[in-house]
Formats: C-alpha cells, sequence, structure tokens
C-alpha cells in the first residue's frame, strides 16, 4: 500500500515537473522571439536612418552644385540648403524611433519636393542667362566690328585730310637768281662778280594747284650773304615761336594757275663768296637755293 502511495507522489511530481518545463520552454521561446522581433526593429530602424541621412546627402549636394552655378536663385537656394543641413545634424543625434524616422521621412520628402522645384527654376534661369550671354557676346561682337569700322574710317579720314591738306600746299619750282649790272641806260648785264652787281634778280614759279586755296599770297624772301648776313631791307616778322628776318617780301594773287614770279633786289657793296636764298611762306621754309659770285 506504501508502494502505490510513493509512486502516485513520483507520477505527480514528475508531471508537476514536466509542466513546469513546458511554461518555460514557451516563457524562454516568447522572450527570444521578442528579442529578436525588438533587434529586428532596431536594425530596420538604423537602415532607415542611414538612408535618410545618405538621401539628405544627395540632397545638399544638388543643392551645392546649383549654388557654385552662382545664379540669381543663389541666396534662396542657400537657404534651403541649410534646412537639409539642419535636418541631418538632427537626424544625427536622433536614437531612431519609429515615431521620430516617420518625422524625418516626411521632413525629406517636403525638403525633396522643394529642392526639385527650385533646381528646375534654376535651370530655367542658367538657359535664359545663357540666351542672354549669347546675344551679348553677339552685340559686343557687332559693337566691336562697328568700332574697328569707324576706327578705320576715322583714319581714312584723317590720311584724306592729311593728302588733301598736303596736296593743296603750293610748290615753289625754278628758284634762280642772278646778279646784274645795270647800265646809265636801264639795260642789265649779266654779271658773275660781287664787286660790279647792281642788283640780284630773284625769280620763281608757283606750280598750277587745283585744290589749293586761290586768293592773295605773301612769300618772304630771304638772302644770305658769304657772311651770314641778311641783305635788303631786313625786315623781321614773327611766327609763333619763330622770328625771320628777310630781304624783301612779295605779294602774289593766285587763281589756281601757274605765276611766275620775279623781283629784283638792288645789292650794291657784295663781297665776293657763296649766297644762299630762301622763300618761306609765313614761317615754313618752301624753297632754297644758293649761288657764287666772284
Amino acid at each position: 500500500m506504501e508502494n502505490q502511495n510513493s509512486n502516485s507522489s513520483l507520477k505527480a511530481i514528475i508531471i508537476a515537473l514536466s509542466v513546469l518545463l513546458a511554461i518555460s520552454f514557451v516563457y524562454i521561446y516568447k522572450i527570444t522571439s521578442d528579442v529578436n522581433a525588438t533587434q529586428t526593429k532596431l536594425e530596420t530602424t538604423l537602415t532607415e536612418k542611414e538612408s535618410v541621412m545618405k538621401d539628405l546627402q544627395v540632397l545638399k549636394s544638388t543643392y551645392d552644385a546649383a549654388i557654385a552655378e552662382n545664379t540669381t536663385m543663389s541666396d534662396e537656394l542657400i537657404v534651403e540648403r541649410e534646412k537639409v543641413v539642419a535636418l541631418m545634424a538632427n537626424l544625427k543625434k536622433s536614437k531612431g524611433d519609429a515615431a521620430a524616422m516617420s518625422k524625418y521621412k516626411k521632413q525629406f520628402l517636403a525638403l525633396e519636393s522643394k529642392m526639385k522645384g527650385l533646381v528646375a527654376e534654376n535651370e530655367v534661369l542658367k538657359k535664359d542667362n545663357s540666351v542672354l550671354t549669347i546675344q551679348r557676346d553677339s552685340t559686343i561682337v557687332v559693337l566691336g566690328e562697328s568700332k574697328k569700322f569707324n576706327e578705320v574710317l576715322v583714319g581714312q579720314n584723317e590720311e584724306l585730310s592729311k593728302t588733301v591738306e598736303k596736296g593743296s600746299k603750293l610748290s615753289i619750282l625754278n628758284l634762280k637768281t642772278t646778279a646784274f649790272k645795270v647800265r646809265s641806260s636801264g639795260k642789265e648785264i649779266a654779271t658773275d662778280k660781287a664787286s660790279r652787281a647792281d642788283i640780284l634778280k630773284i625769280s620763281f614759279t608757283i606750280a598750277e594747284n587745283s585744290i589749293a586755296k586761290s586768293g592773295d599770297k605773301k612769300y618772304y624772301v630771304q638772302v644770305i650773304d658769304s657772311k651770314n648776313n641778311v641783305i635788303g631791307e631786313k625786315q623781321t616778322e614773327n611766327f609763333g615761336d619763330k622770328t625771320l628776318t628777310y630781304s624783301f617780301a612779295t605779294n602774289i594773287k593766285y587763281e589756281n594757275k601757274t605765276v611766275d614770279v620775279t623781283q629784283n633786289l638792288p645789292s650794291d657793296k657784295l663781297e665776293k663768296g657763296s649766297f644762299f636764298v630762301n622763300i618761306f611762306d609765313k614761317g615754313e621754309l618752301v624753297s632754297k637755293t644758293s649761288f657764287s659770285l666772284k
């Protein structure tokens, strides 16, 4: 009888222990499942955090590139980029719980949408600026060509003016000087001796010039003897900073045709040697020659 009771008690203990063991297994399984679920959830959250961070970095790089293009939208782009930078800082500090990640995703999507709109608008501005730049460059080229053309015209006009001015000047040709002895009858006899010379006959020709200005012309004739003295009237005239001492002046009425000019210069008491004859138009030397007397 006692053996039966002992067996019954042992069976009861074994059953109780089996139940407790089964309960323990169930509890351990549940704990393990919860831990695995939590770890999986945590890993998923961390993966989402990394993904959002990468997306934000791409967003920032897009803004950096757009800002570097330096368009009129640069200030607005900088403001939006700073929002992205601030969100990246907040995301980095966050613990990565589901609620926080949901909030960050929404903010990222809003910033991404804003970025797409601004970048599209920036591209339009770039194209417009490109067109304006091409138009401006074309205008600059046209203006440059016009400037060069005008400079060429100005240069040609200046050269033409110089040519006309040069061409309008009168040419003095055939300047000659001959000494003469004058007889009591008035007859003039050429001589090459200074002691016999009574007059010097100076002659020259003003060439025909159809573009020269017609009217009264005045030339100053200067004769210098062998001792470097001006003979004749020895009058003085000032032309700017130049002073001219001349032997005589002659006035001619010029009408664009050839004019022969001859004038006598009284010249008693000449000494032998070389003589120099210069003709001036105001202060400008226009012709010269020389001769010698024995």
